[in-house]
């Protein structure tokens, strides 16, 4: 479970984005981060129990920094109003598939896959669907996976309107073959953030999760 204070410091955050109140509550920002961290942690050494390729990573190579890169964009608030960790064999910066964790109050998910890759990693994912789409598509309609995450996500920004070159209209795979990101998600609650079954909840929800990921990464290494 993570601290009431911790989102109450992310609310806060929210309201007065600004250096000037950011340094005035530096220590409430650094007992925030430190408790994001240790649940981090935790679920690294649960869920690493199930997933080797994650067991052996800190809550550090995978947090990523509360500070925003305002250098192209319209928004120049300071500090992100939300921690967010990628838990993924390589810490945040791999190209790989991995699982994520985003703590907002009122917007907090979990969940994971593999997100806007590199145009040589999509096309590597997309034949690796092609190929194998009779194995991809038990394990996005298994029960487990469906039940936790319904279904891949379509959003409109991570989908195409027309196949990619190179495949028919006919391909049974041809609504997933237009996805640019391969993530599934579920919703968080600010009572699910601060509850004793938080950690329980994730590795859950990763564990449905692990033979996607496992998909993704062999068509991406192989």
């Amino acid at each position: 479970m993570l601290q009431p204070a911790t989102l109450q410091f992310l609310k806060n955050l929210k309201k007065n984005n600004s250096k000037e109140w950011f340094d005035k509550n530096r220590k409430n920002y650094e007992a925030a981060k430190e408790d994001f961290a240790v649940f981090v942690q935790a679920v690294i050494g649960q869920f690493g129990k199930k997933d080797p390729s994650i067991s052996g990573l800190k809550a550090r190579d995978c947090m990523f920094r509360i500070n925003r890169d305002v250098r192209f964009s319209k928004d120049k608030s300071p500090y992100k109003t939300n921690m967010g960790a990628y838990i993924c064999s390589g810490g945040k910066k791999s190209v790989l598939a991995g699982y994520y964790f985003h703590c907002e109050p009122g917007q907090a998910f979990l969940g994971g896959g593999l997100w806007m890759p590199q145009p040589a990693e999509l096309a590597k994912l997309r034949q690796e669907i092609d190929y194998n789409f009779s194995d991809f598509k038990k394990i996005i309609r298994s029960k487990k996976f469906s039940t936790v995450y319904g279904d891949l996500s379509r959003e409109a920004e991570y989908t195409l309107t027309r196949l990619p070159k190179g495949y028919e209209a006919d391909n049974p795979a041809a609504e997933y073959l237009k996805l640019k990101s391969f993530v599934a998600l579920t919703k968080l609650t600010d009572q699910d953030l601060c509850a004793k079954e938080l950690l329980k909840k994730t590795v859950a929800a990763f564990d449905a999760l692990q033979p996607l990921i496992y998909f993704i990464n062999q068509g991406l290494t192989e």
